[in-house]
């Protein structure tokens, strides 16, 4: 009876030794290989950055309370049609369907930002003398924007170039077949307007088979004052 009550002691002992050992040598494992949080099935969530701010045109900064936001992205080959946005609001698009092969220019107060008017000039087989009243009829005050799309050179005449060159433009006379262009000026401009970019066709650079690549021209254009 001694014999088989110490075994009746012994057995469950052994029994618990082992338990707590077995328990041991698993959490020491668990220890080395994963966290408490991990074990536990939780997940920490990454930190997320503070939203960055949006500006006028998705501009890259903002623009001073007496100028106006614009940005004025040209074609791209004869394929993607070019963008005008000034305060915030597209003036000319693809999306809005008033854009087409040639000169694409808008025209807003100066004072107020409105919009006035949007043209779009076929260069190639259109009749230039249309643009040539457009651009006559511009008045004091006005704003324009102007993005190229495809061809709008090969009814450039000197009388165009002149009007172009009297709103500001440092390029127009050298703007040739194919060339991209953009542009911001206005009428009653003292001096040549520092919103142009202009880039050639040329076959050694052209990003594109015959047409370079597209402009792409942000800024903030200061408002008329009385």
């Amino acid at each position: 009876m001694r014999v088989t009550g110490v075994i009746r002691i012994l057995v469950p002992l052994a029994i618990l030794l082992g338990s707590w050992f077995i328990v041991q040598i698993y959490f020491e494992h668990s220890r080395r290989t994963i966290s408490l949080r991990s074990w536990l099935g939780a997940t920490r969530k990454p930190m997320s950055s503070p939203p960055q701010p949006r500006h006028k045109c998705d501009n890259k900064r903002d623009c001073p309370a007496d100028h106006f936001a614009f940005r004025i992205i040209s074609g791209a080959a004869n394929v993607v049609g070019p963008s005008i946005c000034f305060e915030d609001r597209i003036l000319m698009s693809t999306v809005k369907n008033n854009i087409g092969r040639g000169l694409n220019i808008a025209l807003v107060n100066g004072k107020s930002g409105q919009l006035l008017k949007v043209g779009s000039f076929d260069m190639y087989s259109g009749d230039v003398t249309q643009l040539e009243t457009f651009l006559q009829e511009i008045k004091d005050g006005t704003i324009m924007l102007a993005a190229t799309y495809d061809d709008a050179a090969t009814k450039m005449n000197n009388k165009v170039r002149a009007l172009f060159s009297a709103l500001g433009s440092s390029h127009v006379n050298q703007l040739g077949f194919r060339d991209n262009w953009v542009f911001l000026g206005a009428k009653g401009l003292k001096g040549k307007s520092p919103f142009e970019e202009h880039v050639k066709n040329d076959q050694k650079t052209n990003k594109y088979d015959g047409w370079p690549e597209l402009l792409e021209m942000e800024g903030c254009a200061p408002r008329k004052q009385d």
